[in-house]
C-alpha cells in the first residue's frame, strides 16, 4: 500500500471528517449549479438567488434585506445540504440496498430529496410561488442526483466500506 492509499484509508475512518467533506462538496456543487443556471437564464443576480432562498423563512422582505438576507439564504442552503448529508450517512449502514445498488440508490436519493424539498419544504415555506416548467424540474432533479446524492454516496460508501 503506498502513501496515497494510506491517506485515503485514514480519511475514511473519521466519520466527522467524511460527513463534513461530503456536506461541503455537495452543498458547494449544488449552489454553484444554481448560480450558473440563474445567471444563464438571466433570472436574478447571485444575491437575488440567495435572497430567494432566505425568503423561505423571511417571505418577500428577504428581497429588500440586502447582503444580510443573502448570507442568511446561503446559510439556509448549507443547512439543508448538511441535513441531507446526515440523513444519508444515517441510512447507509441500515439499508443494504444502498451498498449493493449504488447507482440506483444515488438516483433514488436525488429524486427523494427533490420531492421532499419541492413538495414539502417549499410548500411550507414563504417563498414566492414560481411555476417551473417540466424542463426546469427535470434539470433540478438531475442536479440533485449529480451534485447532492452522488458525492454524498461516494464519500459515505468509502467511509462504510472501510468498516
Amino acid at each position: 500500500m503506498d502513501i496515497q492509499e494510506n491517506e485515503s484509508v485514514r480519511f475514511t475512518k473519521s466519520l466527522p471528517k467524511a460527513i463534513i467533506t461530503a456536506w461541503l462538496i455537495a452543498g458547494t456543487l449544488d449552489i454553484t449549479s444554481a448560480i450558473i443556471i440563474f445567471i444563464i437564464n438571466n433570472k436574478t443576480s447571485v444575491i437575488g438567488l440567495f435572497q430567494y432562498i432566505a425568503s423561505g423563512v423571511f417571505g418577500n422582505s428577504a428581497f429588500s434585506g440586502g447582503i444580510p438576507m443573502a448570507i442568511a439564504g446561503l446559510l439556509f442552503h448549507y443547512t439543508f445540504a448538511l441535513i441531507w448529508t446526515l440523513v444519508f450517512f444515517f441510512i447507509y449502514p441500515k439499508i443494504q440496498f444502498i451498498s449493493k445498488h449504488k447507482y440506483t440508490s444515488g438516483v433514488l436519493y436525488g429524486i427523494f430529496v427533490w420531492l421532499f424539498m419541492n413538495l414539502i419544504v417549499v410548500k411550507l415555506s414563504r417563498v414566492p410561488v414560481i411555476n417551473f416548467s417540466i424542463g426546469h424540474r427535470i434539470v433540478g432533479i438531475i442536479i440533485l442526483i449529480l451534485f447532492i446524492s452522488s458525492p454524498i454516496l461516494y464519500i459515505s460508501g468509502r467511509y462504510y466500506s472501510d468498516k
